[in-house]
């Protein structure tokens, strides 16, 4: 199993809810196991867990990067 740390930084909403819709669409995501909201440069920490790091690499780049109004991420891997 590889796990990983994930940094999101969000862009601007047009409503007040819209953190709370991508935190949703993240939590929807096969292979996240916790997101958590957090202050300062990243409004995310996600925590995956994948079978390989190509699992991992394509569940970055296809389903976190893949939500609307996600600006960029950071990897973290802890294990491979």
């Amino acid at each position: 199993m590889v796990e990983a740390i994930v940094l999101v930084r969000v862009g601007s909403g047009e409503h007040l809810n819209f953190i709370k819709i991508v935190k949703e669409e993240l939590s929807k995501i096969k292979g996240v196991k916790e997101v958590n909201g957090v202050f300062g440069r990243w409004d995310f920490v996600i925590k995956l867990e994948t079978r390989t790091l190509g699992d991992l690499g394509n569940l970055v780049t296809d389903c976190v990067r893949g939500i609307k109004g996600v600006q960029s991420t950071e990897t973290l891997v802890m294990n491979f």
